[in-house]
This record gives C-alpha cells, structure tokens and sequence, in this order.
C-alpha cells in the first residue's frame, strides 16, 4: 500500500433504489428519485464528508430475463428506473466544487468517438471532476435494447473493449496541452499542427477525428473499471485507475489485492498508478446496541425475488428454469455468461463444483447486503473495521455502498469520517481541484 489516506467513494444508481433493491422499502427512504434534488442532496452530503468521488452503476436494461418476463421485477422495484447518469451528472456538478464525478457508459453498444467527447465536456463543465466507469454489456437484455439479439461472448467484450479504450485515449490525447493559442490579434486561435488526427482502423471500430473537445483540465478523465476475475482483471489492470471490486471478506481482499498488484507488475504497469476500492455497507449509530437494531431491519428488507432476478440479470441465465435445491450442470456453468466473478465466488465460497440455486442465493448474497462486508457499529467500531482493511493491505479504500438514501451517507459523514480524519486517514480538505489531484495521481495518465 502506497496511499496514506484512503480514497471514498459513493456508489450510486440513476434509479427507484440503491445497489441493495430493497433499500426503496426502508421507512427513512427519501421516493423522490425522479428529481434532481434527490441527487444533489446525496453529493453534496458525500462533498462535506470529503469524499473523493461519486460515481453511478448502470445497466441498458432492468431484470427482465427471471421467467422470461419484468412484472415481478417491477412489482417489487428490483432496480427497474434506470435514467441516464450522465444527465445527473451535469445536475450534480452545478451544486458541487470539488468532488469527483463518475459515469458509466458501456463499451458494447455506444461508440468510442461519443464517450470520449461526453467525458471530455463533463470535464471541462466541472473543472476536471469527471470519471468514466468502463463496462461491458453483460446480458441478452441489453442487447435487445440497443438492437442486437444477443449479448457479445464474455471474452470478445474485452477484446473489443480493449480497441475501444485505444480509440477513446487516442482522442484524449488528440490535442496537445499548450493547443489553443487564442490569439485575437493575429487571428490565430488554436496550432493545427498540435492536433493529431487519430485515423483508426481496427478489428472492430474505426475512427478518423481530428478529435473536437481540447485538453481537459486533468489531461483526461479518470478511467473506473470493475473486472476482478480472469480476462477481466487483465483488462482492469491495464486501463483502470480506480479498480472498484467486491470482497466477501479481509482475507480474501487481501489475497485479491495482491493478484491484482501481481498482474500489474506482470503487464509491467507500476501497482501504485491505481487504487483499488472493495464495495462496503456501513451500518453506523451511536451505540451498538442501536447499529444492530438499524442492521436488522435493513436485513428484513430483502426479498428473494431481489435474488433470483439479480442472479438472473448478472449471469444473463433464467434461474425459474431450475428447481432450487438442483445442482448446475458442468455445461451450464460453463456456458454461464456476464459477471463470472459471481459464479467463481460462489464456487470458491461454497466448496462445490455443482452449486445448486440456493447456494448461488447463499454464497453470492445477490441483492443482500450481505454481498459485500457490513460495518456495523458505532463510529469507532467502523472505523476500527475500515482502518483494519485499509492498512492491512487489503484495499486503498472503500466504495460506499448505500442500505438507504440519504440515511445512509448522512450518518457515515455524520459519525464515520470526523472519526477517521482524526485518525489521519481520510483527507480533512480536497488537496486539489482535480479528481485526479484528489485521488494522489496527479499528472498520470493511462498509456495508450
């Protein structure tokens, strides 16, 4: 670990609920997620908490693929209001100054030419704040939506998405710093010879520019990227700047932390160019006594349709088709597809090669607040427990994830962060005006 303050980061979600589905059903849950306001509260609550940045999940579908059919996932909110984050974004950054704002936009179905010019405007419109969360598309759902039969194989959506990012950073670096020149006297407002036309011609995309938005304020955006397992930690490593993944537990965090470093020394990136960020729920109150209670209700809130129809989404398969105490067949999870990082876990977690659907229930703790670790406690205790991960080599720090909204950032910035800016491990003030100054890289950027 090369940081000395961790980095925290709110996880987001355009939609009627947080990442955990029943969040909606809490009594203190704000319902007004149509409104700009309900956004804006959020960042500006998680900015006077110093938070390095914000960012929003997103999906081109809602669960629609459990018995063939989206009513019970609209019945019971399952994550099915999916607005577009960006738009949010541009809301938010009027109300903000100086944390970092987050995007997803998928590499399966939109164009290297419009993500880079979108990231590049937000980044000017908000003075360098701006990150891209780099995904690809996981399921049939989406690939419906956006005019496609089905979803690309697992493999291919990095190998495309590999050219992708080389299109994109191509354009980012199209304009050189000292470009424009803005010279009303002479006429002369830019140096053509300092813009390169990119003239790309791949396996899957082409793309001639000259690029149109000059050198953002932080050379360019922060990249975000989420692939943990196989080909998909090799792509994160190799593009990512904040590595966002999900770890049942310390030991595992702190096995998978060093593989992520190891795979960066072997594509020869230097580890410290990065920060890796586990998903957290924090459950805080001023007595224990209290947290546990404010921990049991949150817990009552799930569902099991919440699981079966996140399963279904994640791993692009219709778990109604089985019985749930029947074991998966080899060629069925071989032919799994999406987020294979859930199938290994649940694999890895349950210490069967047959796993059944309940044990995919069990072990992926899909839709739970079980699916990443819960603090739960009083301010010490979870900064006790943050402290603990942060300095044992398990994490650079932690993305935030939300039981209720605002209840949740509220009580964190509230309680958590006074207790570990005393600890001097999270920043009493932005030391910058830059996403990238703030998350200590400042001047790097991703090789082509």
């Amino acid at each position: 670990m090369s940081y000395d303050k961790m980095a925290l980061v709110g996880f987001l979600q355009a939609q009627n609920c947080s990442n955990y589905p029943g969040s909606w059903r809490h009594p203190q849950a704000r319902q007004d997620f149509l409104t700009a306001d309900y956004y804006q509260h959020v960042a500006k609550t998680l900015e006077r908490g110093k938070f390095q940045l914000l960012f929003f999940d997103d999906r081109l579908a809602m669960p629609a693929i459990y018995g063939a059919d989206h009513v019970a996932a609209i019945e019971n909110g399952v994550r099915v209001v999916k607005m577009d984050p960006i738009t949010i974004l541009a809301t938010i950054g009027a109300v903000t100054e100086r944390i970092g704002l987050g995007g997803t936009l998928s590499t399966s179905y939109f164009e290297p030419f419009h993500i880079a010019r979108q990231f590049s405007t937000l980044d000017h419109m908000t003075g360098g704040r701006a990150a891209w969360n780099v995904v690809t598309s996981l399921n049939d759902s989406e690939a419906m939506n956006m005019g496609r039969a089905e979803s690309i194989s697992h493999d291919e959506r990095y190998d495309r998405s590999d050219e992708f990012m080389d299109v994109v950073l191509g354009h980012w670096n199209a304009w050189a710093d000292d470009a424009l020149v803005l010279d009303r006297e002479n006429g002369r407002f830019a140096d053509g010879s300092k813009v390169a036309r990119l003239d790309h011609h791949g396996e899957y995309f082409s793309s001639r520019g000259p690029f149109t938005v000059p050198q953002t304020p932080q050379g360019h955006p922060v990249v975000i990227q989420a692939g943990q397992s196989g080909r998909g930690r090799e792509f994160a490593v190799r593009w990512g700047e904040l590595i966002f993944a999900i770890f049942p537990n310390l030991a595992f965090g702190q096995k998978m932390y060093r593989d992520i470093r190891d795979e960066a020394n072997r594509q020869g990136r230097d580890p410290d160019s990065f920060r890796i960020a586990p998903l957290i729920y924090p459950i805080v109150a001023p007595t224990q006594a209290e947290a546990e209670d404010k921990a049991a209700l949150i817990e009552g809130l799930a569902k099991p349709i919440d699981a079966l129809a996140l399963l279904s989404e994640v791993l692009n398969f219709d778990f109604a088709t089985k019985e749930i105490d029947e074991p998966f067949s080899d060629d069925e999870l071989a032919n799994l597809s999406g987020l294979l990082a859930i199938r290994d876990r649940v694999l890895s977690l349950s210490g069967k090669s047959n796993p059944t659907v309940a044990d995919f229930i069990a072990f992926s703790a899909r839709g739970t607040i079980k699916e990443a670790p819960n603090f739960v406690g009083t301010a010490t205790q979870v900064a006790d427990g943050l402290e603990q991960w942060f300095r044992g080599g398990a994490c650079d720090g932690f993305v935030i994830g939300a039981s209720h909204i605002p209840g949740t950032y509220e009580d964190f910035v509230n309680y958590v962060v006074p207790e570990l800016q005393k600890r001097g491990l999270h920043q009493v003030d932005y030391c910058g005006s830059t996403l990238r100054e703030n998350l200590g890289f400042a001047g790097y950027r991703v090789a082509k």
